[in-house]
């Protein structure tokens, strides 16, 4: 390991991969890497990662499930000809010089929507990029995650057993930082072997497609009431009981967001939800409740008991079943629209078929939203023209639509065909 010497590119040798005879240039891996905490240290690395070649493999780490914000703590980037290095995010701060380096490269990712957030909140924001699962997935793989790929076509176990880790943690494990210098160095290699497989499939360009769209993509927008986000939320009985809980997660909330931990790990959701339910009539009985749990449940109980008394006092009572634009649940559909019903019926055989002849899964050939909206509420004459139009206003790519248009326009005809003909039989 190297902690801050910046000269890591090491010679490739051609190794057989397992997608056929054709050879794989890789390098010895798990041969070094470099941890970069300093100013000085990080412009070296510019240095070095402008002189490589090809596309930058690029993963952050998170703490997901321990701190309250998704930053990137740790961020790893690979090139050949210049080696791996591992960025302490929060050291560095901003990231603009190493954007300006390679913004305009090809950034290899594996999930890339998981990390583009927490990247672009550092200053890093590609402009190209090509994702490595989500590629897998076109390509019908079974399993689509970083180890099993990396076996699967490299024929190398790659381990993950410190994926759910806690990141923000000071000094990282040496098992750990070799653990996120692997998931950088093999990306391109990978990439390569997986655009080969694309090319072959012809899939290149639907690839293509959804990789912008992926970079394309807004952030989700923030929900208007997070809270309802609570779990157990469905079995509270009245408004009284929500107005509570609705308090009593803000509160926690707040110190989450303080303290930078994760809601949970003060004070886990199913407390939450048994002190809404058990309305404490005062700080003793709260105190006493066994199913008040966790770590900041007693440290904290001033908190918690204004909370309480904000929730019982307040005239501002939440509806207790928010109202909703989503479509009615599928099992109601044959009572409430059962024309729809059987449009979706057969619609949904249909783009199951084309799935399956083009190896993508259904979810990634069409969103399930996409084509209950649209069996719902079909367009006017049910042309393939005017499904297709209908399936992009709803979201679909151009792909996607151009691929199942008329496979359910027909399946549309087929559904009012046999809701008729019964009719048709009578008279």
């Amino acid at each position: 390991m190297s902690c801050h010497g910046i000269e890591l590119a090491v010679p490739e040798r051609e190794v057989e991969g397992s997608t056929g005879d054709a050879a794989l240039p890789m390098r010895e891996i798990g041969s070094g890497y470099a941890l970069i905490s300093d100013r000085a240290g990080y412009l070296r690395a510019i240095t070095a990662i402008r002189a490589g070649v090809g596309p930058i493999a690029v993963d952050a780490e998170r703490a997901s499930g321990y701190r309250y914000s998704q930053r990137a703590h740790l961020i790893q980037v690979f090139r050949r000809g210049a080696g791996i290095f591992l960025f302490d995010a929060p050291a560095i701060g901003r990231f603009d010089e190493l954007q300006d380096a390679i913004g305009t490269d090809e950034w290899v990712l594996h999930a890339a929507s998981q990390d583009l957030a927490c990247l672009r909140e550092v200053g890093l924001s590609p402009g190209t990029i090509f994702d490595t699962e989500l590629a897998a997935r076109l390509l019908g793989l079974p399993r689509v995650g970083l180890g099993t790929v990396v076996r699967e076509l490299l024929g190398i176990h790659l381990a993950k057993e410190h994926s759910a880790s806690d990141w923000s943690v000071r000094p990282l494990p040496e098992a750990w930082l070799k653990y996120a210098a692997l998931d950088v160095e093999l990306l391109v290699d990978l990439r390569d072997a997986i655009r080969r497989m694309l090319v072959d499939a012809g899939k290149s360009e639907i690839a293509a497609a959804e990789f912008a769209h992926v970079l394309a993509k807004d952030p989700a927008p923030l929900r208007h009431e997070p809270w309802r986000r609570l779990s157990g939320i469905h079995s509270f009985r009245n408004a009284r009981q929500l107005a509570v809980a609705r308090e009593l997660w803000l509160a926690r909330d707040d110190l989450a967001r303080e303290l930078d931990l994760a809601p949970g790990r003060l004070v886990p959701d199913s407390a939450l939800v048994a002190v809404a339910k058990t309305a404490p009539a005062t700080k003793v009985d709260l105190q006493s409740l066994s199913a008040f749990t966790g770590r900041a449940s007693r440290s904290e109980i001033d908190r918690w008991w204004s909370a309480i008394e904000r929730g019982a006092s307040t005239r501002n009572l939440p509806e207790l079943r928010q109202s909703s634009e989503s479509l009615p649940p599928q099992r109601s559909w044959a009572e409430k629209n059962p024309r729809a019903d059987m449009r979706l019926r057969h619609a949904r055989a249909a783009v199951t078929d084309i799935a399956t002849n083009l190896s993508i899964p259904l979810e990634n050939l069409l969103a399930p939203e996409i084509l209950r909206r649209v069996s719902w509420e079909p367009p006017g004459s049910g042309t393939d023209t005017d499904v297709r139009s209908a399936l992009m206003t709803l979201g679909a790519r151009r792909w996607q639509s151009d691929l199942v248009a008329e496979g359910i326009a027909r399946a549309f005809v087929d559904a009012s065909q046999m809701i008729e003909e019964p009719v048709e039989r009578d008279s």
